[in-house]
């Protein structure tokens, strides 16, 4: 029985055992059942505001180099602070080095089945990631499935803990509006090697991929929707409940499948091309207008770096979606039509 288990056992009405009897029995420290975690400040807000701004210019900048541009900005900070936001919003620098992060031991991890392959058909290749959205006063995670060829959003949903649940309930919304994919493809965080989520595609018979190590342009598409997502929507707004961050943030990713022309896609929108090659299947089906539309082929991370340009996605970024557990998570959502 693990810590928390135990220390829910505490009974402070009985009149038989003290607290101090029932924790000593438990095996439990008496001062955790005190505790009241401290709501986080205004001022640790407005810094991990303007951290995830600079990430989103400079992913591959470490807590060294975010000292060194917040404090020519006038702000007091050391790298004690700067490393502990960071690792409460679940960013670090972006670049290759040995055993970048630990996998969980119980959960499976699943080879990365993109390298190589052209994508030309919607369901085809579809995609998660978790990222982090700040408000006023707090902070919440959303969670995305996208269409990889037609880049539309299928089903998304807001929390304020980074729980696996969330992500299923995203997932199933997802593949009951719109089918199910041949490839899913996420990164290794632990939300997604969970239980719940792999049961989930396999059960369906969904191919599963994940992410290399350090591979931030595996997932490139999403991770360039999370930036469009923040430079034209929240970080012009402050929300100031959960309520409003999933009407704005709903708002937004409507407008982006429905009415914003995409450069990539000839500038239709993702729901012209996934309603257009869905009717149609593959792409040499379809009507010109949807051909110019090219195949998207993933590469090897050397090919990545020398043809990044050829993509014609600027700079990509690393999503938020280090393990981070929370309990009694709010979780809100809506679906896209």
């Amino acid at each position: 029985m693990n810590p928390a288990a135990r220390l829910s056992l505490v009974d402070r009405a009985d009149s038989q055992l003290s607290i101090v009897a029932q924790c000593g029995l438990l095996k439990v420290a008496r001062s955790t059942l005190y505790y009241r975690p401290a709501p986080v400040s205004m001022d640790d807000l407005r810094l991990m505001r303007r951290i995830d701004e600079q990430y989103l210019a400079t992913p591959f900048y470490g807590s060294r180099r975010m000292v060194a541009v917040l404090r020519r900005e006038g702000e007091v900070v050391n790298r004690k602070r700067m490393r502990r936001l960071m690792r409460v919003m679940a960013i670090e620098a972006i670049y290759q080095r040995p055993n970048t992060s630990r996998r969980h031991p119980a959960h499976k991890v699943y080879p990365y089945l993109l390298r190589g392959l052209a994508i030309d058909r919607v369901n085809q290749v579809w995609c998660a990631d978790i990222t982090y959205i700040p408000m006023a006063k707090g902070f919440v995670y959303l969670v995305a499935v996208m269409d990889w060829f037609s880049r539309r959003v299928l089903a998304w949903r807001l929390s304020i803990g980074m729980e696996t649940e969330f992500c299923v309930e995203a997932l199933q919304d997802a593949m009951d509006q719109h089918g199910q994919p041949g490839i899913f493809n996420t990164d290794q965080g632990v939300q997604f090697t969970s239980a719940a989520f792999i049961d989930e595609l396999a059960s369906r018979g969904v191919r599963i991929s994940m992410d290399g190590k350090g591979r931030f342009l595996d997932n490139i598409f999403i991770e360039r929707l999370w930036r469009s997502l923040k430079y034209e929507e929240v970080f012009i707004k402050a929300y100031t409940s959960v309520a409003e961050a999933r009407s704005g943030v709903g708002a937004w990713l409507g407008f982006y499948n429905n009415e914003r022309p995409h450069q990539a896609l000839g500038y239709r929108t993702p729901r012209e091309i996934f309603a257009a090659a869905g009717a149609c299947g593959y792409v040499d089906n379809a009507p010109a207008s949807l051909r110019s539309a090219p195949a998207l082929t993933t590469y090897p991370q050397a090919q990545q770096q020398q043809q990044k340009s050829s993509i014609n996605e600027g700079k990509v970024l690393r999503s938020f979606a280090a393990p981070l557990i929370r309990v009694g998570a709010l979780v809100t959502g809506g679906r896209l039509s």
